[in-house]
């Protein structure tokens, strides 16, 4: 049933709940979006420093990929109980939650990406003039991007899921809808505001999918001609763009 009747049918597929609940449903997708948006950027702040420290070999290594790996087994109902002491009952709370899960994937996929750049390309570089900051942000980060990038897609879905726990603190976007419809067996809300989930969860991904082919271009060459040389091409592209 499509029509007004579906309200008081208790459809799941309701047209008349959507028109209707147009603007509580825009504030809660807005509320996800920002905070999916400032827990994935703020991880990816504190994930590349610890991946560089953790680079720095085993006696840091394995202290910052145990901790990370440590945080992300903790319950997110222990997590924030933990953080309220802190934080109150406060975005702010769900945010730290959500970055402190996040810095698992961010911190092993930064590492990977630095630790696959080819130690003769750094060389090169260091044989160009390269100082230790320019390595990083000219060589280092740009060969590196695909991995990292890849970790923030994976972040980014994953913690587009996890807001909703938020709802237990009244700050998870579309699960202050999701969470009280489910007790009341509001078949429509909790379709409509899963199904919002989802669409945001396939709209980041696909967006960070393009932020990713157009800042690495050398990738899509490479797929697009493999006799051409694409990831040493890559490297030296990269290298001829920082000498600029």
């Amino acid at each position: 049933m499509a029509g007004q009747g579906c309200l008081v049918a208790n459809d799941w597929l309701c047209w008349e709940y959507v028109a209707s609940r147009s603007g509580e449903l825009t504030d809660a997708a807005v509320q996800h979006v920002w905070i999916t948006a400032a827990s994935v950027l703020i991880g990816l702040a504190v994930a590349v420093p610890l991946a560089l420290l953790a680079r720095r070999g085993r006696r840091w290594a394995a202290p910052v990929l145990g901790l990370t790996t440590l945080l992300y087994t903790i319950p997110s109902l222990a997590m924030f109980s933990l953080l309220l002491p802190l934080f109150g009952l406060s975005a702010a709370l769900v945010v730290t939650g959500l970055v402190l899960y996040s810095l698992t994937i961010l911190v092993r996929n930064t590492l990977a990406g630095l630790e696959a750049v080819p130690e003769e390309v750094r060389e090169a570089a260091r044989g160009m003039g390269y100082g230790p900051g320019r390595l990083l942000w000219q060589v280092e980060l740009p060969l590196a991007m695909p991995a990292l990038l890849a970790g923030v897609r994976i972040a980014t879905v994953s913690t587009v899921a996890l807001t909703t726990i938020g709802s237990i603190v009244g700050k998870g976007g579309l699960g202050n809808l999701i969470a009280p419809a489910v007790s009341s067996n509001f078949k429509a809300q909790v379709l409509t505001a899963s199904l919002l989930c989802v669409l945001l969860a396939l709209a980041a991904d696909l967006l960070l999918l393009g932020v990713q082919r157009l800042l690495t271009p050398w990738a899509r060459a490479a797929g697009a001609d493999p006799g051409a040389g694409g990831g040493a091409g890559g490297r030296r592209r990269v290298l001829r763009n920082g000498e600029a």
